[in-house]
């Protein structure tokens, strides 16, 4: 989704193809870096979003000994899908780090939508933990397995109170307009 969302966020700025995407996302970062994309993913993506009628092809270039290069505009319906697969994009997520593409493009979106979203994840997010701290987890460790069981009580504890206190600071950034 994450691909498709930077698709149709560099074609809502002007008209585009494919291989310039690629040389774009490449200079951000090896594509094969990327969740295993690929050229031949990138070129599926494309597909896909023309076959959805979010983009359509504006025009072929032909040159002569090389391949023809179709450059894509946006359309009117993939226009209404962006902040859609923004919102989707930003419910999905499991971190942070998932949310970048989505954080990029703030301004095809809705912020306090955003902001319910978040302020969700983190009710959800706090609720899980008091369910399972009700837990007193000691009895399910084995005699001598006292200290793994501290060790990995306390990892957690770390692991959402940062995710937590991360979720409040990023709120508190789109609130301010700041992201």
């Amino acid at each position: 989704m994450a691909i498709q969302i930077f698709i149709l966020t560099k074609l809502m700025e002007e008209d585009n193809y494919p291989y310039k995407l690629k040389k774009q996302i490449a200079e951000l970062q090896p594509l094969d870096t990327i969740n295993g994309l690929t050229e031949s993913k990138l070129y599926y993506h494309f597909e896909s979003l023309a076959k959805q009628g979010f983009i359509e092809t504006k025009e072929v270039i032909k040159e002569e000994h090389r391949p023809d290069k179709q450059v894509f505009a946006i359309t009117e319906k993939g226009r209404e899908a962006l902040p859609k697969k923004i919102y989707k994009l930003f419910e999905n997520a499991n971190s942070i780090g998932d949310m970048i593409i989505g954080l990029a493009n703030m301004k095809y979106v809705d912020r306090d939508k955003v902001i319910r979203i978040l302020e969700k994840k983190v009710d959800g997010i706090k609720t899980t933990w008091d369910r399972m701290a009700q837990f007193e987890g000691k009895h399910f460790v084995e005699p001598g397995q006292e200290v793994l069981a501290d060790f990995v009580s306390d990892y957690a504890h770390y692991r959402i109170d940062s995710s937590i206190q991360y979720f409040e600071r990023l709120i508190e950034h789109i609130r301010k307009e700041e992201i």
